[in-house]
């Protein structure tokens, strides 16, 4: 048999040393994000039963939990709140009480590890009795007056510590509302972060029950989460929530959205983030139990599939033991 001389691409490949000097994506502690759940409390904290090894925390938890992060070189945390039943309402008012247990967390952490960046969801889902993002009348999604409470939310969540705003919704104007009202309000330099291509996807039961949202949903969300079998319609998401005035963009989910991530990064050049979400999280955790696949290998696999797509950061419940294997 004859070969092409002198062409053996396996050369760079045969050993450790040399896989790492050709290596095209490098992962690090400061390309990861922290997902936290809040609850009320003190002391407590609770298993998540599609979610295992993830648990909400109350907010004195959170604090230590935002210290063991920022050791390990993670920036931010995402947090979202379960909100006591007796809380949640119709109109979802406990949005923009400045006294909710989102705004709790924010201020506690903020003062207690101001090194670390905060990510404040904004949706109602966390704060409605029917489990929607929006308010709901006749069995329709409000888009503007859903905006109206978004904008409440977000400048109570700004006043709490909030540094990044993440609208997560998919209500049409929601970021160019929001970004008009911080400015007004002397918020200029807090960023937002738009979930620009949320798609209506099977993968965020596990999230749903971690939130408290899941049980009470009423309906589904496609009316305003995106058609899976688009991805044209995700960059024209993408330009408008620009325009607006996103500082960066947001992808959800992850894994079955790569090509969208490589599409938004390539087309507008800006720092687009990933969410792997709670579905592809609890998809390797019951894998690896089962015996199916290898836990650590696979999601190391999935955070740098993530990189080489083009995310310039990655929302991971593993963000605090893969930054510490990362650090060891």
């Amino acid at each position: 048999m004859e070969f092409l001389a002198g062409r053996r691409l396996r050369r760079t490949r045969a050993s450790a040393w040399s896989r790492s000097l050709v290596r095209e994506t490098v992962l690090t502690p400061a390309d990861l994000i922290w997902p936290l759940f809040i609850i009320d409390g003190q002391n407590e904290r609770t298993q998540i039963k599609t979610m295992p090894g993830v648990e909400r925390l109350s907010v004195d938890l959170a604090v230590e939990a935002a210290r063991q992060a920022a050791a390990e070189g993670i920036p931010a945390l995402a947090l979202f709140p379960n909100t006591q039943d007796e809380r949640r309402s119709e109109n979802a008012e406990e949005a923009y009480n400045p006294d909710n247990l989102m705004c709790r967390a924010l201020s506690a952490i903020k003062e207690a590890v101001p090194e670390i960046g905060l990510i404040a969801d904004v949706a109602l889902d966390e704060y409605s009795s029917d489990g929607q993002d929006g308010l709901v009348r006749d069995g329709q999604i409000l888009n503007d007056e859903t905006v109206h409470v978004m904008i409440r939310s977000a400048l109570v969540q700004a006043a709490a510590g909030a540094d990044i705003i993440a609208p997560s919704d998919m209500m049409d104007g929601r970021v160019g509302a929001i970004r008009a009202v911080l400015d007004a309000e002397g918020f200029e330099d807090r960023q937002i972060m738009s979930y620009a291509a949320k798609y209506a996807s099977a993968y965020y039961g596990p999230f749903r029950e971690a939130v408290g949202s899941g049980t009470r949903l009423k309906g589904d969300k496609r009316t305003y989460q995106m058609d899976y079998a688009n991805s044209d319609e995700a960059l024209r998401e993408v330009a408008q929530d620009l325009e607006e005035g996103a500082d960066t963009v947001m992808v959800k989910p992850g894994m079955p959205y790569l090509d969208i991530v490589r599409r938004v990064r390539t087309e507008f050049n800006v720092p687009v983030f990933v969410y792997q979400v709670s579905g592809e999280y609890a998809m390797i955790e019951f894998a690896a139990a089962a015996g199916a696949i290898n836990r650590e290998a696979s999601i190391l696999e999935s955070l740098y599939a993530f990189k080489r797509a083009g995310a310039s950061g990655i929302l991971t419940y593993y963000a605090l033991e893969m930054a510490r294997k990362l650090n060891a």
